[in-house]
């Protein structure tokens, strides 16, 4: 598995000869286009590593409409925490949006691989703050900038994403409707417009 071997060499600072050794302990699933790994009323079991393809995790609201809290594309976590370490019926949906390979990772999977390389405790607590500091800019950016200005942070956070999912994805991701997203990329198509001289 070369990708979560690298997440684990790279994020984590495991020396990859050891990544390769140790004992990891996940179950490896090719799933479809369109599948679901976590529906609304279950318990989330695992956190979920894309190795390949392109996982969302969303909610639905009274009206039907879905809410697209995360992307999760190649070397990508994603999971329901609160379900998750709490016990909780998901409040989510996590669905994949292309044929994808998944490792399912067990709720105990870092915990181990703490426990053998002690010195990632600190790196392991640094990714964790910056998880909730990523979260925390997320409601802030839904809360009080304007849609141009979203826009630009998913291009940003996402830049790999634009040609492999649709637009009404990326709106919902935005908080926003599909045609104002139509208009926020006119707009920026003509600000970035240089005419022919």
């Amino acid at each position: 598995m070369k990708n979560i071997n690298n997440y684990l060499a790279k994020v984590l600072n495991i020396p990859l000869e050891k990544v390769n050794t140790c004992s990891l302990h996940y179950e490896v699933k090719k799933i479809p286009k369109n599948q679901f790994l976590l529906q609304y009323g279950e318990i989330c079991r695992h956190t979920f590593f894309v190795e390949k393809g392109l996982l969302k995790m969303y909610s639905i609201d009274k009206n039907g409409k879905e809410h697209i809290i995360q992307f999760a594309p190649e070397s990508w976590l994603i999971s329901d925490r609160s379900s998750l370490y709490f016990n909780e019926k998901s409040i989510y949906y996590i669905e994949t949006v292309e044929d994808s390979e998944i490792l399912l990772l067990p709720p105990d999977f870092f915990n181990n691989i703490l426990e053998q390389f002690p010195n990632s405790i600190r790196k392991n607590d640094f990714l964790l703050q910056k998880h909730i500091r990523g979260l925390q800019n997320r409601i802030n950016s839904l809360l009080g900038e304007t849609a141009e200005e979203r826009y630009m942070k998913f291009i940003k956070m996402y830049p790999d994403l634009l040609l492999r999912v649709p637009q009404w994805m990326i709106a919902s991701y935005l908080g926003i409707t599909p045609e104002s997203l139509s208009r926020v990329r006119k707009e920026l198509a003509r600000k970035n417009f240089v005419p022919d001289r």
